[in-house]
């Protein structure tokens, strides 16, 4: 497909004509008026209720990009998206490998999704500027949308499902966007879109399966190949396809003997699930740290770009991608999402072992992390690599009984972070029950700590831990 031409309705592969629209009534691109409890109700047409397609995302034609677009999407939008570093990790020598971080977190959004926008937003038509765009979006692409159509001035509408972050909403709102929360998930909130769509005569712009989006996003393997020459392995994580498949296009191209490795949350594997089906297929999403990742069905452009160019997709548990996004904090002093993590959490878990000894580039595509769940993936981080640990014990109910507790764990030399106790639900009326939260160096503390306690009490119970991350079950 061609990016050098303006974007229009994609053209029939027989007889090189463009398809038709439905008619649409003209809008200024605001309307402000729109009668959302009316467009919110699907249509019932004969023999079910009317699906709207984007005709830009058509199962039965899908659209591979190719080199040439993913160049032309590189000359456009160069100086309006950051070209973001990719140093070599301070802790390669740790891994193993020699490991570098393309860090597009730091792009003005926190997101590489800015790529792709702008990229699609420069390929409008002046028609379709002035009226303007509509997507739906849990965060990363609405607020790419709307900060580059706000720059632009181009009108842009996203629709997002009532699960977005509230920090999310509130930015595409500073960045002059009608934003619309509606939708109990994603399904829902792209239906809503795409009736505002042909009701408004907005263009959809689908967040991961639009041609230009890809081409937009496959800029990284430009930049990633120019500051990291001929490395061995690029590591991508993955949702809806999009990424993966432009960076896959730019990279193989130029670097045939790269490999492109995808990366998903045990959470959303919908890529791994449709290479199973042999294409695109319906996934339970469940919840997941990396909420960036959550596409419940990766898109049909996408999968027929990237399912060639892929050398192995990789499925990581969610206790890694916490602890992946703990490792970046202290050992990069990087903040990303989950779906940032997911990279270097497929690494953590000891999933691509053939890369030792290898240059290896790793992603880490986002950083808008809700900052209570970066507190919660922190702790869980820490609990997973057995530096923090919870346990119950009972100790004698005489006096000094916790002063004895507490000198023990003082030995040890771990730190105790909370500690409350109770009587009343013992059968013992000599014991009492104290619960405990502590602080360890590393999981060899933690089990010197319970070697140390099971010494000295005969009830003690520890809060249970991902096995994979430490200890074996008997220990």
């Amino acid at each position: 497909m061609s990016q050098s031409a303006k974007t229009e309705l994609p053209k029939e592969a027989t007889n090189g004509s463009v398809n038709p629209s439905p008619p649409v009534p003209k809008t200024n691109g605001t309307a402000v008026n729109v009668k959302l409890e009316a467009l919110k109700r699907p249509r019932h047409v004969s023999g079910g209720v009317e699906e709207i397609v984007d005709p830009f995302c058509d199962p039965e034609r899908p659209q591979r990009i190719s080199f040439h677009d993913v160049t032309s999407a590189a000359f456009l939008i160069k100086g309006g998206v950051e070209r973001t570093p990719c140093p070599k990790s301070t802790s390669s020598d740790l891994y193993g490998m020699e490991l570098y971080l393309k860090k597009d977190f730091l792009q003005y959004t926190g997101s590489f999704k800015e790529r792709g926008a702008r990229y699609a937003l420069l390929s409008l038509t002046e028609e379709q500027k002035r009226t303007g765009v509509i997507s739906a979006s849990l965060g990363n692409h609405a607020q790419a949308l709307s900060y580059h159509g706000w720059k632009l001035n181009i009108p842009v509408t996203v629709v997002m499902p009532k699960a977005a972050p509230i920090m999310k909403i509130q930015k595409c709102r500073n960045y002059k966007a009608r934003v619309i929360v509606e939708g109990n998930d994603m399904g829902e909130a792209k239906s809503l879109a795409m009736r505002m769509s042909r009701e408004e005569g907005l263009l959809y712009v689908n967040g991961y399966d639009h041609p230009h989006i890809m081409a937009g996003q496959g800029t990284i393997g430009l930049e990633i190949l120019e500051q990291v020459p001929d490395p061995d392995a690029v590591i991508v994580p993955v949702g809806g396809g999009g990424l993966i498949a432009g960076i896959a296009t730019a990279v193989k191209a130029l670097s045939p003997k790269t490999k492109i490795i995808g990366v998903e949350s045990e959470k959303c594997a919908s890529f791994t699930r449709a290479m199973e089906n042999n294409g695109p297929i319906s996934t339970p999403i469940k919840n997941t740290l990396a909420d960036g990742l959550a596409v419940p069905k990766v898109g049909y452009n996408a999968y027929a770009t990237a399912m060639p160019l892929i050398d192995r997709m990789v499925v990581v548990k969610e206790e890694w991608i916490a602890v992946a996004i703990l490792r970046l904090v202290e050992e990069e002093k990087c903040v990303v999402e989950g779906a940032g993590g997911a990279g270097l959490a497929a690494i953590l878990a000891g999933h691509l072992e053939e890369l030792k000894g290898k240059k290896v580039v790793v992603l880490l595509c986002g950083g808008n992390i809700d900052t209570t769940v970066f507190g919660r993936c922190l702790e869980r981080g820490l609990a997973a690599e057995g530096r923090l640990v919870k346990f119950n014990v009972e100790v004698s109910d005489r006096p000094g009984g916790i002063n004895d507790l507490c000198a023990l764990l003082v030995r040890v030399g771990v730190s105790i972070k909370d500690i409350m106790h109770e009587r009343a639900w013992l059968r013992d009326v000599y014991t009492v029950e104290v619960k405990v939260v502590c602080e360890t160096v590393d999981w060899t503390h933690s089990l010197q700590l319970k070697n140390e306690l099971k010494k000295f009490y005969t009830k003690v119970n520890f809060s249970d831990v991902p096995l994979a991350l430490g200890d074996s079950a008997d220990s």
